[in-house]
């Protein structure tokens, strides 16, 4: 881990990390290959954390060619980039409620409990597939109790963008839901 600021902490790629988060997927529904984290406070406290991503779709795991990225690789990328942002919070204790929880709290909830609550995209100018970078941030993080015996709901907000370097552009915002989470507060 590097420091650029006191305010500001850069985590680089991890690959081992990164590699697990995508056993789930299909070969060749891996689309995202690297990942670079900062985060500037807590984003249950007004902070935010960013990773910046890179991704290559040789070729779609669904459908014939398009030629350009499309809202179904919008959301399998996003995917991708919010369980990996998650799981280096985690990995890393870069966050809360994250940081509070192991990484097998992680394992036994990416499928299942990580769900996506509302999404909103917008394709401004075609993406070339082929190669283009991500990027998502999570702005705002709350956690609630769900009753006696239950585990947390934790949500999450975060915004998102692609693009290439032939000016291609698309941004979303996502509200995720983690149910059954850990119990963090003491």
């Amino acid at each position: 881990m590097q420091t650029s600021s006191p305010a500001v902490e850069i985590v680089d790629n991890d690959a081992q990390l990164l590699d697990h988060v995508l056993r789930p997927y299909r070969e060749n529904c891996r689309y995202l290959k690297s990942g670079v984290l900062s985060v500037s406070g807590q984003p249950m406290n007004g902070g935010v954390a960013t990773a910046t991503c890179e991704f290559e779709i040789p070729e779609s795991c669904y459908i014939d060619n398009t030629g350009h990225f499309n809202a179904v690789e919008f959301n399998i990328c996003y995917n991708q980039m919010f369980y990996y942002i998650a799981a280096k919070a985690v990995q890393d204790k870069l966050f809360a409620p994250f940081d509070a929880w192991s990484m097998q709290d992680y394992w036994d909830r990416q499928l299942p409990d990580i769900l996506i609550a509302k999404m909103s995209s917008q394709f401004r100018r075609a993406i070339n597939p082929k190669r283009f970078s991500g990027e998502i941030t999570v702005t705002k993080v709350v956690e609630r109790a769900r009753g006696t015996g239950a585990g947390m709901l934790v949500v999450a907000d975060t915004a998102c963008r692609f693009w290439d370097e032939q000016g291609g552009d698309s941004r979303g915002e996502v509200k995720i839901a983690i149910t059954n989470a850990p119990l963090t507060a003491g």
